[in-house]
């Protein structure tokens, strides 16, 4: 199933600059089956842990976070970039491979005690993810794991997580 599933990204050469390669999810993703699929498969493995917020991480992570927190019955909430969020944020400075950047949660997300998965599409390098865990964990709830559609071995990004990390589908 899950070679099913993997077989359906593209590989996009020299996107978004010249020597990477990109893994293009939305013929996955705009495909009904292959996306209830997928959907179903990571939901599976929270099921009956009581996950009571997904946090989905701009802008891919919103779609993935959302059909979870939705299959799993629960809260959705968003990390996005800065100044798109209405009410009073957090907000974290990361590294990036050619600068900083910045990630903002709204400051009454997550109560004391809730549990929390952190969803996004495809884990490369783990900057953005740390940004997001940072967030997260300035509130008391329980991170329960940093959930990802793909996840690209080689770049190692799990190791700046220091959380559990689940990846349907890996290359």
């Amino acid at each position: 199933m899950v070679e099913t599933l993997k077989s359906m990204i593209r590989d996009i050469p020299d996107f978004p600059k010249k020597g990477i390669l990109f893994k293009d999810l939305t013929p996955l993703l705009s495909d009904p089956v292959s996306f209830r699929r997928m959907v179903d498969m990571m939901a599976e493995r929270y099921e009956g842990q009581g996950i009571d917020m997904v946090v989905g991480v701009e802008a891919r992570g919103f779609i993935i976070g959302a059909a979870l927190a939705y299959r799993l019955g629960a809260g959705v909430i968003l990390i996005r970039k800065p100044g798109k969020l209405p009410y009073k944020t957090h907000h974290t400075i990361y590294e990036l491979e050619y600068g900083t950047d910045q990630l903002e949660i709204h400051q009454d997300a997550i109560k004391p005690g809730q549990k929390v998965v952190i969803a996004d599409d495809l884990l490369a390098t783990g900057g953005t993810m740390k940004a997001a865990v940072d967030l997260v964990d300035k509130f008391d709830g329980e991170i329960v794991e940093c959930a990802f559609l793909v996840e690209l071995e080689f770049l190692k990004g799990r190791e700046k997580l220091h959380k559990k990390v689940f990846s349907l589908m890996s290359f």
